[in-house]
């Protein structure tokens, strides 16, 4: 199957202003983000959408694909759209990559790769086993419940399964990479914002809300966002170079 990988990276943030173009260990974040899905054998090419002409540049200029979009999208689904219609012909499906974790594992994108592959798996996601209590009571990182098929039932901010009986439960939490057929994604960009997702703020609700199957594979490989500035630092520590 010939996939597409895109990265959104947006230039304006609320939180960090110019994200994409902080330096960690000595280099762009885009471009590490960029390099770590290049290494993913699942992925027939990279491209980065952008709404700045800083961020397209810098691309270009590490020797990167890029593709100017529209500033009023919402979400990185409709980015991911915006590049699929302008160079996405040929392609069956699209990796939405998060612009934001600098040493994404490639195996985690060929995960998610042969998901989407599946000719019934119209989304694929991945989760991971939350083991520590303070991550699995924050609302920063949504949990996921998923069927005996791997089906997702339900996406959360809270703690779910709530157990009021006592027994013993693995808890995920929801990794931000998603696969979409590339007829998939045209149609949810289209459709309105639902209740659910309006209520938790999580855009995967629309999909479940409209009946459509969201694959999630399990991974043991952890993320390393960055949210804000002094995350750099944490992130820096971890993956010293």
């Amino acid at each position: 199957m010939k996939i597409l990988g895109i990265i959104p990276a947006r230039y304006g943030s609320t939180r960090f202003e110019g994200k994409p173009l902080a330096l960690i260990n000595g280099k762009m974040m885009i471009q590490r983000v960029y390099e770590q899905a290049c290494k993913a054998d699942r992925l027939s090419e990279v491209v980065v959408a952008t709404d700045d002409e800083r961020i397209y540049n810098a691309v270009l200029g590490f020797g990167g694909k890029a593709v100017m979009t529209s500033t009023n999208h919402k979400s990185g689904t409709d980015r991911c759209r915006e590049v699929v219609d302008k160079v996405g012909a040929g392609f069956e499906a699209v990796i939405n990559i998060q612009g934001d974790e600098p040493y994404i594992n490639p195996l985690q994108i060929n995960q998610i790769g042969e998901l989407i592959s599946d000719k019934d798996t119209p989304i694929a996601s991945l989760c991971k086993p939350v083991h520590d209590a303070e991550e699995l009571a924050s609302p920063n990182a949504v949990k996921v419940v998923f069927d005996k098929n791997g089906k997702a039932l339900y996406f959360s901010r809270f703690a779910i399964p709530y157990l009021r009986n006592k027994v013993e439960r693995t808890f995920y939490k929801h990794i931000g990479i998603y696969a979409y057929k590339t007829l998939t994604l045209r149609e949810i960009s289209a459709l309105p914002q639902s209740g659910l997702e309006l209520a938790e703020s999580l855009e995967q609700l629309r999909w479940l809300e409209n009946g459509y199957t969201v694959r999630m594979g399990v991974t043991e490989f952890e993320s390393f966002s960055v949210d804000v500035p002094e995350d750099i630092t944490k992130i820096e520590s971890v993956f010293k170079e």
